[in-house]
């Protein structure tokens, strides 16, 4: 699979929920080029176990990524209807009521497949060649896209394996900190700490703190 990270995101539109409450037809990231960088992050299902803490935990973090100027959207292979009635459950009974951000469906599977994130189970042949045989989800994938619709950042988690929402909030940190200073963000590099210049000697400097 080849990364998307220096492309311009693949581009859709969709049905999808927005406020928690709106079914609407043809969202589209584009709306966001020029205005907001987006983190686009990806579940696999609604009505499941590791995904709504996932999703509740970005609404927690949701006014650290606007005062930021970053919309946060996620998408699934639900249905806007799975999406909408997830939505208005409570948490008490395993549902994300609350949650304001827009949610895409992705019923088709056409964008999850675009963005290299589709998961399903395999059979391989002797020659080593892969069959899907199962019912195709998305995996947990997230990516970063800066306001000129390029994607900067992106991680992909196996289904099992719940997401840091701090780390993504870390990497807008970092971005921004690059295109307003013009130095590169080392290793653990969080925001209020020293960066670097992107060369030999500011390398060595930051080395020798």
């Amino acid at each position: 699979m080849q990364t998307l990270v220096g492309k311009k995101a693949p581009s859709f539109h969709a049905n999808a929920v927005i406020n928690g409450n709106q079914i609407i037809e043809g969202f589209s990231l584009d709306q966001f080029v020029g205005k907001q960088e987006v983190v686009f992050f990806f579940y696999p299902l609604d009505f499941t176990f590791v995904c709504p803490t996932e999703l509740i935990a970005f609404q927690d973090k949701l006014a650290d990524f606007e005062k930021r100027n970053v919309a946060v959207v996620g998408c699934s292979v639900d249905s806007e209807y799975s999406h909408f009635a997830w939505l208005n459950t409570e948490k008490n009974k395993g549902g994300i009521q609350g949650v304001t951000y827009p949610l895409v469906s992705d019923l088709s599977k056409t964008i999850s497949e675009n963005y290299g994130v589709l998961a399903s189970e395999y059979d391989y042949d002797a020659e080593g060649n892969a069959t899907s045989t199962g019912a195709p989800v998305a995996y947990r994938g997230l990516f970063l896209i800066d306001k000129n619709g390029i994607v900067r950042h992106s991680v992909i988690n196996d289904l099992p394996l719940g997401r840091n929402v701090d780390e993504a909030i870390r990497m807008v940190d970092a971005l921004h900190h690059f295109e307003e200073n013009g130095e590169v963000c080392p290793a653990n590099w969080t925001q209020g700490k020293d960066a670097m210049k992107a060369t030999a000697e500011g390398v060595a400097e930051y080395l020798s703190k």
